[in-house]
């Protein structure tokens, strides 16, 4: 997956360091000289580009045309913000994450304005970030027995794998059971024969090793391309 990171702090440095040990593709935009000589000493030369990550030159010098995610985690939420939006509105990015650094400020990371998700626990936002961009739009629920299950939830997106089909005909990984659909505020229990559909919000219990496999069969056909 080709992420782009605006913001080469703390934040930043890690999330980069940590999504390319996983073998993620990965740009970092940063403008300030002495958190780039720092940057420097921690990533790989082609990971960082200086520039503005609320300009859209710099933004389109690092790919944001063909990114998948963007995390905008600088100090600034007005220019988190504006990345969010710049990158939703202008290029399309399926995934938009922002960091908050003013609880007051929170109100205005929303949908509306291309916030996919918005964290504001730096500490938290790194670990996060990786489940939500390595897994579209699936949402943890519970960890189960010392994290072996977890209770997901994820919404059918138009197009998935899954759309129309019975969840008896569906290729389902080990270690995964359906165990609940949410549709139209109304809760139903799956049977073998329970068709799904675009928009059924879909419970489901898997392991580490099922939760990619669910998740291309109900999420985002374009984030596992």
């Amino acid at each position: 997956m080709f992420v782009i990171i605006v913001g080469g702090g703390r934040t930043g440095s890690h999330l980069a360091s940590l999504l390319l040990s996983q073998n993620h593709e990965v740009r970092l935009i940063e403008s300030r000289r002495d958190t780039l000589d720092n940057l420097h000493r921690e990533l790989p030369t082609e990971v960082i580009f200086e520039g503005d990550g609320t300009d859209p030159a710099a933004l389109e010098a690092a790919g944001i045309k063909h990114a998948h995610v963007l995390a905008a985690v600088t100090s600034e939420d007005a220019d988190n913000l504006l990345a969010c939006a710049m990158a939703r509105e202008f290029y399309g990015v399926n995934r938009v994450i922002g960091r908050i650094n003013n609880p007051r400020h929170a109100w205005l990371f929303t949908q509306e304005m291309g916030v996919d998700v918005a964290l504001n626990n730096a500490d938290l936002m790194a670990k996060l970030i990786e489940e939500e961009m390595s897994l579209g739009d699936m949402m943890i629920l519970q960890k189960l027995r010392r994290g072996q299950y977890l209770l997901v939830e994820e919404k059918i997106y138009p197009g998935a794998l899954a759309v129309g089909k019975a969840i008896k005909d569906l290729v389902l990984p080990q270690n995964c059971t359906i165990s609940g659909i949410l549709r139209h505020d109304k809760m139903i229990l799956p049977r073998g024969l329970t068709i799904l559909e675009e928009g059924d919000e879909v419970l489901a219990l898997v392991d580490d090793s099922a939760r990619e496999a669910l998740a291309k069969l109900l999420g985002r056909p374009s984030d596992f391309k």
